[in-house]
């Protein structure tokens, strides 16, 4: 009688006295640790280069006497640069400016680009298109914004102007960009504009990762759209909310590209922030009076950071 031959499934080989099976990981040697480390040494080294030695060689520029005017006299002036900055008569002018530059860009980019996120969430025809047309600002540098914007808002061949005209809302040229009480306010016009874009990206993607289940449960518990919003969908994506928040508060507060382009900072220091009057003194040659500016702009972002993420996490626990 033939003898049937038998096929058993093959068994994955497990290393001996691995226990359960698990294969066991490789022993840390010298050898590894230093082929490691040579494969990490050019980016360490290209950031220590490029990133950390400008960064501690700018810092000590604000304790020193460094101006381009002088440069035979580079002596240890300690908080000089620092006093100076606090008696500057427009310090605090400017300083009220940034924060208003802050405040009231983010609250109307938030606004505006949850609910484009919230409407791009949808399915309708063209939706690709439209998600194209609307992300693609973010491509454009924000100089370049600046300057299309100090075009249109020009006072005497400005869009802006010829459009509220015909509509019968102005009977004269305004000039926009030389007047001291409408400056700021057609900056922080280009800069929502441009802001928007960047909520809308990242809401939209919170927005992917929401269950459709929970939207058809909330339909049939009988739960209107605003309390599926506020119940449902801000709380499932609020750390990214925050998060981005968070990330665009430090990017406007570092954002000097559409005012300097748009008015330089004028008139009469009205569209001045902390970034823009920063290049203003570097131009002057003062650079150890514009790193301690720098030096009050990071410690700034960092107290308002640890602040923002504590509230965040006393939120969170509550």
């Amino acid at each position: 009688m033939p003898r049937r031959l038998t096929t058993e499934p093959e068994r994955p080989s497990t290393r001996t006295g691995a226990p359960g099976g698990a294969v066991r990981r490789r022993p840390f040697t010298a050898k590894r640790g230093l082929v490691i480390l040579a494969f990490l040494s050019p980016a360490v080294l290209f950031v220590a280069i490029f990133t950390y030695y400008p960064m501690i060689a700018g810092s000590q520029m604000a304790f020193r006497n460094w101006n381009l005017n002088n440069l035979t006299d580079t002596s240890w002036v300690g908080l000089g640069n620092f006093q100076k900055i606090l008696e500057d008569p427009a310090f605090f002018t400017i300083l009220g400016n940034s924060v208003l530059w802050v405040v009231a860009s983010i609250v109307p980019q938030f606004v505006i680009g949850f609910a484009i996120a919230l409407w791009l969430r949808r399915k309708f025809p063209f939706r690709g298109l439209y998600q194209a047309l609307i992300f693609f600002p973010w491509a454009i540098s924000g100089f370049l914004i600046g300057i299309l914007f100090r075009w249109m808002f020009n006072s005497e061949f400005g869009v802006i102007n010829d459009l509220l005209a015909k509509a019968g809302l102005i009977d004269a040229p305004i000039a926009w960009l030389a007047d001291p009480t409408t400056a700021m306010a057609a900056v922080l016009i280009a800069n929502i504009w441009y802001g928007v874009t960047f909520f809308a990206i990242m809401i939209l993607a919170a927005l992917q990762s929401v269950p459709d289940e929970m939207f058809e449960a909330a339909a049939l518990d009988g739960a209107g759209k605003v309390r599926t919003l506020f119940q449902i969908t801000i709380p499932y994506i609020k750390t990214t909310l925050a998060l981005t928040v968070l990330l665009r508060v430090i990017w406007i507060f570092n954002f000097p590209d559409i005012i300097w382009a748009m008015t330089g900072g004028g008139p009469a220091n009205q569209t001045h922030i902390i970034t823009t009057w920063m290049i203003n003194i570097t131009q002057r040659g003062d650079y150890g009076m514009a790193s301690a500016l720098g030096l009050i702009v990071v410690a700034v972002l960092l107290v308002f950071s640890a602040f923002y993420l504590m509230a965040i996490r006393e939120k969170k626990v509550s």
